[in-house]
């Protein structure tokens, strides 16, 4: 995908587009986009919005907010078109040739993006399968664009078109992709099938992006996670271990953040990632306490875990609580904890739901084991938390934290 900026010395000028139908917030959606396009790079200058009944089928908005685009692009230098929404193929291409100004959607902006942050094998190849469809029904008028994905001699069959090999050069690397996405799946399939043998509870930290998710996992675990105030500063899954008060140890993730409207090339891509939040014991559903939507985004992350098949208890968890001080204005959300994992603020009371909502009760216990049962001290370090041991005359004598499961397996050598 082309990237955002092409001059070095400045960032593009970008006029932001939208068409209001009532079909969700149009100004709420506005204001993300400002933030996704200095996400990428460029600088938004202003925006127009238009009010109709549905979009333009050829120019996406009227004739007349369309030459008021064209007008305002050639006063202001506009580098940039980038519209709040998808467009189809005649519509980008009829707004390019109309306005003289290159033209990005919604989908291509925020693709762009996740190009830009994906850093591991993975996230490189879950991005290029959603480029590479978003881009297949769009080939239309490109000519020789992609020609460069192309062989040269004996890659083309009698009277085929530049077209014709280039969508089937696309449709050969989707399958490709899909073939290496099928086995990173398999592999995180089984290393959670390993993590599930090994009793590894997990706790999935998921929400919309710039919430403080990376900013409260680096709090928790001094994870190293890059933390910037930009959405999808960090695109790749960390996993880190944590110690709960209690002495439990836990896997914590880290995952991507989510935006209105998540390209759904972007979901199917990225499942699998979303796939190991949603399998998780427990899962924080972390949002910004300070802003006015952080009812809907908790609603968002809840409704997208339900169509992945999200199973474990949910936390919702109000963060940057520093930024609304006063209690009016942080919204009332029942079962809620409220935190800012830049002050460290509610960090105790997290850690305490965390603890209450493991799922398995574990209890502190003391055990005196003969010395002929070593088989069973092995079994407690292995499935418990040793938190002291010493040898005395009649054995060994154990302090540890114990599951239900433990439990029942030692309850003969418990010490009052």
């Amino acid at each position: 995908m082309t990237e955002l900026y092409e001059n070095e010395t400045r960032p593009e000028r970008a006029l932001l587009v939208s068409v209001d139908t009532g079909e969700y917030d149009a100004q709420a959606s506005m204001q993300e986009l400002w933030e996704l396009t200095a996400s990428a790079g460029a600088q938004p200058i202003a925006e127009l919005t238009q009010k109709r009944e549905k979009p333009d089928a050829a120019t996406y908005v009227g004739p007349g907010r369309l030459a008021e685009i064209k007008d305002f692009s050639k006063e202001q230098e506009i580098d940039l078109l980038i519209v709040d929404g998808e467009l189809s193929p005649i519509q980008l291409r009829n707004l390019e040739e109309q306005t003289g100004v290159r033209v990005v959607d919604r989908t291509m902006l925020i693709l762009d993006i996740f190009a830009r942050r994906a850093s591991t094998s993975a996230g490189k190849l879950q991005v290029e399968l959603a480029q590479l469809q978003y881009m297949l029904p769009r080939l239309t008028g490109k000519g020789t664009a992609l020609s460069r994905l192309g062989g040269g001699i004996g890659t083309r069959g009698p009277g085929e078109s530049q077209l014709e090999t280039d969508r089937r050069h696309i449709r050969r690397r989707i399958e490709s992709l899909r073939g290496k996405l099928r086995d990173l799946e398999r592999q995180r399939a089984q290393l959670r099938r390993r993590r599930k043998k090994d009793a590894v509870i997990t706790v999935a930290i998921v929400g919309y992006t710039n919430a403080g998710k990376s900013t409260l996992m680096n709090l928790l675990t001094d994870a190293g996670v890059l933390v910037k105030d930009q959405v999808f500063a960090t695109l790749d899954p960390t996993s880190r271990a944590l110690r709960l008060p209690n002495g439990v140890t836990v896997m914590l993730i880290d995952t991507v953040g989510l935006v209105r409207r998540l390209p759904h090339q972007l979901v199917e891509a990225f499942h699998s990632t979303l796939e190991e939040a949603a399998q998780a014991d427990i899962i924080l559903n972390v949002c910004d306490a300070s802003s006015d939507e952080a009812q809907l985004h908790l609603d968002v992350t809840r409704r997208l875990l339900g169509e992945l098949g999200c199973t474990g208890a949910v936390i919702p968890v109000l963060n940057k609580c520093d930024l609304a001080p006063e209690l009016g204005d942080i919204p009332l959300i029942g079962g809620a904890v409220r935190i800012s994992a830049k002050t460290g603020e509610g960090i105790d009371q997290l850690l305490h739901a965390v603890e209450e909502n493991l799922p398995r009760r574990v209890q502190r216990v003391k055990l005196l084991l003969p010395f002929d049962k070593a088989g069973i001290a092995a079994e407690v370090r292995k499935n418990g938390t040793v938190l002291s041991e010493e040898y005395c005359e009649d054995g060994l004598l154990l302090e540890a934290l114990a599951d239900e499961l433990l439990y029942g397996r030692v309850r003969d050598y418990v010490q009052p």
